[in-house]
């Protein structure tokens, strides 16, 4: 999914259509994307999440099922237990996550070409010495980003763990990865389209700056300032990558915490 989030971060980056520079439309972002930076150009900042990806999956459905048991014991209902824990567990999963996310970011941004790029290594050293560990360093925009995780994992285990309780199973194989795909789907989009707002934020505070080493967009700024102009566009993009990437990670949660469950 890295080349729709290459070309999402992009779009949220953008200052307006009076930029020379403005993608026009996603086939417009695509095609310059390829005849400026080459293929490796949707890869750019893909380091970040590989090294990130599975500590912050592990966290994401750890935390997940501690806060359950521990909601367990509050007179919450299920139903609001499943949201409440995803909440938690998108906070948690924030907190560990945003240093990497500022690094692929900043590479994201970058249009030279992918050679002529520094590594993801040397832009995290970069930041560090120009900024340092903080929440103007490598933890700035740590506030959208709790937004963005804490909104998308709320909406996507509540709706997810709730329609799937309520729609009966189905003892055909097919039909019953058919039916957690579709509700993973849908559950993916929803919370995309009320998450988006925090993910543009994120990326305007994590991405170039119009003056160096100053922040100038702070989250509650930045959530009316993105819109409308680019909502189309970056809505699209995230989306894309919600459609997909929201039905495979719940699909493979359910089939591999089912084995772990019988067999360990």
């Amino acid at each position: 999914m890295h080349p729709l989030d290459v070309v999402k971060t992009r779009f949220q980056i953008q200052r307006g259509t009076s930029d020379p520079t403005s993608y026009k439309s996603l086939n417009d972002c695509f095609r310059t994307i390829f005849r400026k930076e080459g293929v490796f150009g949707f890869y750019k900042g893909i380091l970040p999440p590989i090294l990130a990806e599975t500590p912050k999956r592990a966290v994401k459905f750890f935390t997940f099922e501690q806060y359950k048991k521990l909601l367990n014991f509050t007179p919450l209902s299920p139903g609001v237990a499943f949201s409440v824990a995803g909440l938690g567990a998108g906070l948690t999963e924030a907190v560990i996550v945003n240093p990497f996310e500022v690094v692929k970011v900043s590479l994201q941004a970058n249009r030279d070409s992918f050679k002529e790029q520094p590594s993801s290594f040397a832009q995290a050293r970069l930041l560090i010495n120009s900024d340092g560990f903080g929440l103007k360093g490598l933890n700035k925009g740590l506030t959208s980003t709790l937004g963005r995780h804490g909104v998308f994992n709320m909406i996507y285990f509540g709706f997810y763990f709730n329609v799937k309780d309520a729609i009966p199973a189905s003892p055909d194989p097919t039909l019953e990865f058919l039916r957690k795909f579709t509700i993973g789907l849908v559950s993916g989009t929803i919370s995309s389209c009320v998450n988006i707002p925090f993910d543009v934020a994120k990326s305007r505070i994590q991405g170039p700056q119009p003056v160096p080493g100053e922040i100038k967009y702070r989250t509650l700024d930045c959530i009316p300032y993105s819109l409308p102009w680019d909502y189309g566009f970056v809505h699209c993009g995230s989306l894309l990558c919600s459609i997909t990437g929201g039905a495979v990670m719940l699909l493979v949660y359910e089939y591999v915490s089912g084995w772990l469950q019988r067999n360990w």
